[in-house]
């Protein structure tokens, strides 16, 4: 694969924007440092994010990446309506990239009405007018980008808030081993002809192939998430997964029937060097199990010193890898015309 292999199918410029996200996690870095905050209150005793596709994904991997640290609950959450028990002593976030999505909407007017501690975080739309008509404190990050490729406004800024209102510690050290590892991996993956072009690598694997991700539960279950979210609107093509150990209780024992299917799968496990020790040892135990099924088994090692590094080193790849397919799939990563008629047939609706 060329360069010119990839401008000819990449006509919109996905490209550039994975090639610059280093340099948005700076631009989000400064963003968070600079927000309006809601003052942080001893009577919060629950955090939900509210948000759809790729403005909650930031969500997603907040509540991972922040686990063992959180001295509350912290809940994603996808739909109209808020969880009964959201009230004056929630913190709702309302994640919304455009501002408009419908289903956001609704859910940041119930919050409103429960008089929940709101926090805004959008490029504009009705949820800025919102905010702003309501003086709730509002983090505006920049717009005309597609929502997944704006992960890093969606999740630094909300990260540096959660430490200037005192749920954590700095992340500092982490964010500045983060933003080196994403810069030097960038220059790698965005060169076709890099002979250590992992992304690359994976994609061919992929090419054609229906495929399987596998996590651990802990941290990576958001990153494996992602991977499928990105094959599917970057690559337009399915990836199913689960996470260990859970997966060990009902789909392992699913690689039995379908066996001229299975050979076909492309299975990619996601490892960790901090994976509990149990879920170590049924990732190689299901590995080998899968392996009388399907030869195509690959893995991923997360890379880096710290947790947050480590998790947006697996983001990073997989980001590539659905571009690096979808240019192998002869499709333009960027336009999303499916949801763009799912979206105009509701508002007809």
């Amino acid at each position: 694969m060329t360069m010119d292999d990839i401008r000819t199918v990449d006509r919109s410029g996905m490209h550039a924007l994975l090639r610059g996200f280093p340099t948005q996690v700076r631009e989000a870095i400064v963003i968070g440092a600079a927000a309006g905050l809601p003052r942080r209150n001893s009577a919060i005793r629950s955090i939900v994010l509210t948000g759809l596709g790729g403005s909650a994904i930031g969500g997603d991997l907040l509540k991972s990446y922040l686990a063992d640290e959180l001295g509350v609950p912290m809940l994603v959450n996808r739909h109209y309506t808020l969880p009964r028990f959201v009230g004056r002593s929630t913190l709702v976030i309302v994640s919304s990239y455009s501002g408009n999505t419908e289903e956001t909407i609704a859910a940041h007017a119930e919050a409103m009405k429960r008089h929940a501690r709101v926090l805004c975080i959008s490029s504009g739309g009705t949820t800025l007018r919102r905010a702003r008509r309501s003086s709730t404190p509002f983090i505006l990050i920049p717009g005309g980008l597609p929502p997944r490729a704006a992960l890093g406004y969606s999740f630094f800024p909300l990260l540096i808030s959660l430490s200037r209102m005192g749920f954590i510690t700095s992340k500092d050290r982490a964010i500045t081993e983060t933003i080196r590892l994403l810069e030097r991996n960038a220059a790698t993956y965005a060169d076709p002809s890099a002979t250590d072009n992992r992304a690359l690598q994976l994609a061919y694997l992929l090419k054609h192939r229906m495929g399987i991700i596998y996590s651990s539960t802990e941290r990576f279950d958001a990153v494996a998430a992602r991977w499928r979210g990105q094959m599917a609107e970057n690559a337009k093509t399915l990836m199913f997964g689960h996470v260990i150990p859970e997966m060990n209780h009902n789909e392992l024992v699913g690689w039995n029937v379908l066996k001229d299917q299975m050979r076909e799968l492309q299975v990619i496990f996601l490892r960790d060097r901090e994976d509990h020790r149990r879920v170590t040892m049924r990732m190689d135990f299901t590995r080998g199990i899968i392996a009388n099924s399907t030869p195509r088994i690959a893995e991923a090692w997360s890379e880096g010193t710290s947790r947050l590094a480590r998790i947006f080193s697996l983001v990073q790849l997989g980001d590539w890898v659905s571009f690096y397919l979808a240019i192998l799939h002869n499709v333009d990563p960027t336009p999303v015309e499916v949801i763009d008629q799912l979206k105009e047939e509701l508002a007809r609706a």
